[in-house]
């Protein structure tokens, strides 16, 4: 069995509130748009990081994590990438991906939505994580919990961390690398 924080859409962003939860788990895996690549070394501080580049990272990012990354864990066959779509709105890329790859369970971040979806054609459980940082659209602050264990998906938590302009790290030291 493997603890998984599932993140996305840090812009530069982690305050000590996400970190809490990284530190709990056995792997961090980020759906993408890092940020400052100085986050990459405080999460892999933390813990091993899986990781797929967004469309607002830069080339530093972009040379340390590809666009698209397929794994197993734990019997989990997992498919990432940043931006993808959803159940029934698939870009064409994720699609043929998809169909080609046959994933347990497909990640991706960049709507800012937290969403976990079960595609019944494809026979695959869609996450995205919503953002955990403060820099876009969405009103509250999210990541996924949950783990692999032979094959299964398990206990499968959504944290919320309130509202984006209210962060908590806002008011302590958030660890802002830019």
């Amino acid at each position: 069995m493997k603890k998984i924080a599932l993140i996305s859409d840090t812009h530069s962003f982690l305050d000590s509130d996400v970190i809490e939860h990284l530190k709990k788990v056995d792997e961090i895996w980020h759906a993408g748009d890092i940020g400052n690549p100085a986050l990459i070394k405080v999460m892999e501080d933390i813990n091993p990081l899986k990781a797929v580049y967004g469309n607002i990272d830069g080339s530093e990012v972009r040379a340390a994590f590809p666009l698209n990354q397929s794994w197993e864990c734990d019997g989990v066959k997992v498919f990432m990438t940043h931006i993808g779509g959803y159940p029934g709105r698939y870009t064409k890329r994720v699609k043929a991906i998809l169909e080609a790859e046959r994933p347990d369970l497909y990640i991706c971040g960049h709507s800012h939505i937290c969403k976990v979806l079960r595609d019944v054609k494809l026979d695959v459980i869609h996450m995205n994580p919503g953002a955990c940082g403060i820099e876009g659209f969405h009103q509250f602050r999210t990541m996924l919990l949950f783990e692999c264990n032979q094959g299964e998906i398990e206990n499968l938590q959504c944290v919320e961390f309130g509202l984006k302009g209210e962060a908590p790290g806002l008011k302590k030291e958030p660890i802002k690398t830019d």
